[in-house]
């Protein structure tokens, strides 16, 4: 009998930030950096049930990323930073022991607040597994200029538990608006260390032969923080994260068979997944779930690869959503396999490989709820009244006439 692998000081970062924020640049930013000779690993989480940002992050590398030594394991369908620790040990172990990478980045959901997750990887199990470097947040200067999501305590949360604080997509703050966010920073985190991200800087902010060199010093700033020690993982504590309501509704395929919803949604189930396309393909296709979380709402769909939907009138339907606050997928369209990747203050499309089933996702913002201005003059009910009210089965009804 073989004795179990026993793996020590693992270096492991935690890059969070709000929904939407940016931290797949951030996270393509850092890859980018690694050693070619070095194995590192890449745990995803994910609110929702379809599992897309590992896609997402793999069609934007330039290789293969079992050539360039890159794991990748996504954990879908829930927060891993929820009172039940077991989702984000076995990833973890299944991520240590079967590539025994040499540095590990974990990306949580942009609708989890992070302290939870801070005191689960300050555990004692992992005390000697993981060297817990500091924790990486990305926050959008396009997002804190709106009050809704300055006031918003998911929002704050990223900021109050970071140990260095990415601001990124400020090219339209002026220097008082600048100043401000500091100032507002300041007040949350008084220890956080702030970088601004080269990519926000504007022409102007730039020469030719400086952008170069900002860039390069952005990289390398960023790049220092994979070693540098967490002060607030060390000094974290705990924080009562409430359940989340959840249900779960079939989407009817043409041939109106109703469809069901895998069990799991895990990494180990995608990976067979793609070692049994034409099996897992066609497999419990098309589907949808929703739920509720917070103050938002999320829904997603996967269909069979053999559904084609109309490129245009796809992206016409998303965008006609009711205060959606983020749209990713991997759909097959007319113009061919397409990676959508849309928030509010970017809309972005890129052609990819063939993929095993289409996905898409989507969370829409409920109503005022965020609005925190909004809230103190409403009633319970009054609140719950002015929600996005969505007939999602309308809506299965009209993403189903796009199939050509």
């Amino acid at each position: 009998m073989k004795n179990p692998i026993i793996f020590q000081n693992i270096p492991c970062t935690l890059v969070t930030g709000f929904l939407g924020a940016g931290k797949t640049t951030v996270i393509n930013q850092l890859l980018a950096s690694k050693p070619d000779d070095e194995r590192w690993a890449l745990l995803i989480n994910e609110f929702g049930r379809i599992g897309i940002d590992g896609a997402l992050l793999a069609s934007s590398q330039d290789s293969n990323l079992e050539q360039k030594k890159i794991a990748i394991r996504e954990v879908s369908g829930g927060c891993i930073c929820c009172t039940s620790q077991l989702p984000l040990q076995i990833a973890i172990s299944r991520l240590l022991s079967d590539h025994h990478p040499q540095r590990l980045l974990i990306e949580p959901t942009g609708l989890a607040h992070p302290r939870e997750l801070i005191l689960q990887l300050s555990a004692p199990h992992w005390q000697t597994a993981l060297k817990m470097n500091a924790v990486i947040t990305v926050l959008s200067g396009e997002q804190w200029q709106q009050i809704k999501y300055r006031d918003h305590d998911g929002f704050q949360a990223h900021v109050r538990d970071a140990d260095v604080l990415i601001i990124n997509r400020y090219v339209q703050l002026d220097t008082i608006e600048k100043q401000a966010l500091v100032e507002w920073i300041t007040k949350l985190n008084s220890q956080v260390k702030i970088i601004w991200a080269a990519s926000g800087l504007t022409a102007s902010e730039t020469t030719a032969s400086s952008d170069s060199l900002v860039t390069d010093a952005y990289s390398s700033t960023l790049n220092d923080q994979l070693n540098q020690p967490s002060s607030i993982i060390s000094n974290q504590r705990k924080v009562t994260i409430s359940n989340p309501k959840k249900s779960m509704i079939g989407l009817q395929s043409p041939a109106n068979s109703l469809a069901t919803v895998p069990s799991s949604s895990s990494s180990t189930d995608e990976s067979e997944a793609q070692a049994n396309p034409q099996t897992s393909a066609d497999s419990g296709l098309p589907y949808r779930y929703h739920e509720e979380q917070q103050d938002f709402q999320l829904a997603g769909w996967r269909l069979p690869a053999h559904y084609i939907l109309n490129a245009d009138d796809l992206q016409n339907w998303l965008l006609a959503l009711p205060n959606w606050q983020r749209i990713k997928g991997v759909v097959h369209t007319s113009d061919g396999w397409m990676q959508i990747n849309f928030n509010p203050g970017s809309l972005t499309t890129k052609t990819i490989d063939p993929q095993t089933d289409s996905r898409l996702e989507i969370i829409l913002q409920l109503g005022n709820a965020v609005d925190k201005a909004t809230e103190k003059s409403e009633t319970e009910n009054d609140a719950k009244a002015s929600s996005v009210l969505i007939d999602w089965e309308e809506c299965d009804r009209e993403l189903m006439a796009l199939v050509i």
